[in-house]
C-alpha cells in the first residue's frame, strides 16, 4: 500500500459529510476557484486573465455573476493568506501531504480560505470540500483527510488564526528576500503587512475633489486623490460615472504624468498607454496627446474609458520599438510594462505568477523601451519613465545602468513643492518611489498605495 494513503488528521474527525453531488448548490464555486488555484500555483497564471468577462477560463464564465464574485473573493483571499493558511493546514497533519497531491492542496487552501477569513459557514465550507475531494479521482481517497482537517480548523481558528498570523508574512522566500533586501527588515515587514489589507479604491477627478469626495463617500488625499475605502455601490453605479467626472486610478498611479510639468499645448506621447488613466490625466491637463499601445484590444477598452469622459487623442497601435511618428515629441511618458509587484494589494496573485527571473527579464525589456522614448523626445524635451514595481531591478538599478551608459540625457531631478502632495515621496537623487506601507492615514484599510518608481530625464539640446 502507498504510504500517502495512511495520511490523516491530528484531530479525530467529527460530523459526517453530505454524500458529492455535481448539482450540490455551491459546489461549482468551490470547484471552480480550486481550479483556478492550480492555474496560478502551478502554470503561473494571472488572476486577472482567468477571471476576465471575455476571454477567461470557460468554467468561471459559465457561472453566473454573484457566483463569479464569489469565486473571486475566494481566491484574493487563499492567495493574500496563503503562507498563512498552508502553515495551519501543516499543522493538522501528522505528516506533509505528497509532493504531487496539487488538487488535494487547492481543495483545502480554497476551503481553509473560507473557514478563517470569509462569512461562509464553516460546515458549508467542509461539508463542500469533501464533495469535490470524494468526486475528483485524484482525491477520492482523502475525503476523510479533507473531513477531519478542515473541521479541526474550524474548531481551533479563534486562537490559531491571529498567533499564525503574527508568527508569518504571507509571501513566497524570494519575494520577501528581495523586499529586505531593498528596503531593509522593518520596511520590508511593513510592506508584508500593508500587502494583507485590501486596497481602497482611489479616483482622478477632473475637477471639485472635495465635492466628490462627499458625493462618492471619500476623502481627499494630499495628492488630490479621491479615497474611498468601501464602495456603495458598483463604481458604473457611483454618481459622476455617466458624466465622466472621474476615473479610477491608484494614487501612486496618476503621480507620473503630473511630473511632466505644464503640458498644456504641448505634442506628448503615453507609451504603454492603455488602459488610459494617464493619459486621461494628459488630456485634461491640456496636452494634445497620441497614446501608443502594442494591444489593439486594449487599446478599444482605452477608446472606451475617453469617449466615456469625453476626452480626445490620437490612438497608435504599435510596436514602440518600431513606431516611427512624423516628428519627435514636446514630452515623452512612458510607464513601462513591469513585474506589478507594487500593485500586490489589489493582484494578491503576484508574488506567487513571478518569479525573480521574470523580474530581471522585464526589467531588459524596460531598459530597451526607454531607449526608445528617449529617442522618440525632441532636444531639450522631457521624459517620464515610471512602473509600478518595488523591485530596484526595475527601477533604481536599471535608471543608473541606463544613465551611465546613454549619452544626451541626463537625470532631470524632482524637486520639493512641484506638485501637491508628493514631497514624502522623493529621493534624495531625486527620484519618485512609492510604497504599500506609506500614506498612513490612520487605519491599514484607509492607508497605503501601490508601490511605483518614477525619474524625470532631460534630453540635452
Amino acid at each position: 500500500m502507498r504510504p500517502d494513503l495512511h495520511l490523516h488528521s491530528r484531530k479525530p474527525q467529527s460530523g459526517k459529510p453530505k454524500e458529492s453531488g455535481e448539482q450540490r448548490p455551491g459546489l461549482a464555486v468551490r470547484k471552480t476557484a480550486a481550479r483556478l488555484l492550480s492555474a496560478i500555483i502551478d502554470a503561473h497564471t494571472s488572476l486577472d486573465g482567468l477571471t476576465d468577462a471575455a476571454g477567461g477560463h470557460p468554467q468561471y464564465r459559465a457561472l453566473d455573476v454573484r457566483d463569479r464574485a464569489l469565486v473571486r473573493a475566494v481566491l484574493t483571499t487563499a492567495l493574500r493568506f496563503r503562507v498563512t493558511i498552508e502553515k495551519l493546514i501543516e499543522r493538522e497533519l501528522d505528516r506533509p501531504l505528497p509532493g504531487n497531491a496539487h488538487a488535494l492542496s487547492h481543495i483545502l487552501h480554497v476551503a481553509a480560505a473560507q473557514i478563517l477569513f470569509l462569512d461562509i459557514p464553516d460546515s458549508a465550507a467542509v461539508d463542500l470540500a469533501v464533495s469535490h475531494a470524494k468526486g475528483d479521482p485524484r482525491t477520492a481517497r482523502f475525503g476523510g483527510l479533507v473531513n477531519g482537517v478542515l473541521r479541526a480548523l474550524a474548531r481551533s481558528k479563534d486562537k490559531a488564526l491571529p498567533e499564525m498570523l503574527a508568527a508569518t508574512e504571507d509571501a513566497p522566500d524570494w519575494f520577501r528576500e528581495r523586499l529586505v533586501a531593498a528596503y531593509g527588515e522593518e520596511n520590508a515587514a511593513a510592506i508584508l503587512a500593508a500587502h494583507r489589507v485590501e486596497a481602497p479604491t482611489d479616483f482622478t477627478v477632473r475637477a471639485d475633489p472635495e465635492k466628490w469626495a462627499r458625493r462618492i463617500g471619500g476623502i481627499v488625499l494630499p495628492t488630490g486623490t479621491v479615497r474611498v475605502e468601501r464602495l456603495a455601490a458598483p463604481v458604473p453605479e457611483l454618481p459622476g460615472y455617466g458624466d465622466g467626472a472621474w476615473w479610477v486610478q491608484d494614487a501612486a498611479a496618476s503621480l507620473p504624468a503630473r511630473l511632466l510639468g505644464d503640458v498644456s499645448g504641448a505634442r506628448v506621447a503615453d507609451l504603454c498607454a492603455a488602459p488610459g488613466g494617464k493619459t486621461a490625466q494628459l488630456v485634461s491637463a491640456g496636452a494634445r496627446v497620441t497614446a501608443v499601445d502594442i494591444s489593439s484590444s486594449r487599446l478599444k477598452r482605452l477608446a472606451v474609458n475617453l469617449g466615456r469622459l469625453g476626452l480626445e487623442a490620437q490612438i497608435v497601435t504599435a510596436d514602440l520599438m518600431k513606431y516611427e511618428p512624423a516628428r519627435p515629441f514636446d514630452a515623452v511618458l512612458l510607464d513601462a510594462p513591469c513585474s506589478s509587484t507594487g500593485t500586490v494589494r489589489r493582484h494578491p496573485d503576484v508574488p506567487w505568477t513571478k518569479t525573480p527571473a521574470d523580474i530581471e527579464k522585464l526589467a531588459e525589456v524596460q531598459f530597451r523601451l526607454l531607449g526608445r522614448a528617449v529617442e522618440l523626445v525632441r532636444p531639450g524635451g522631457r521624459v517620464v519613465f515610471s512602473n509600478c514595481s518595488l523591485d530596484p531591478a526595475e527601477g533604481e538599478v536599471l535608471l543608473e545602468r541606463f544613465l551611465a551608459g546613454t549619452e544626451g540625457v541626463r537625470l532631470d531631478p524632482i524637486r520639493l513643492g512641484e506638485a501637491a502632495g508628493i514631497d514624502p515621496f522623493i529621493t534624495a537623487r531625486g527620484t519618485l518611489r512609492t510604497t504599500p506601507a506609506e500614506l498612513d492615514l490612520g487605519t491599514p484599510a484607509l492607508s497605503g498605495m501601490d508601490g511605483f518608481f518614477a525619474a524625470r530625464l532631460f534630453r540635452l539640446p
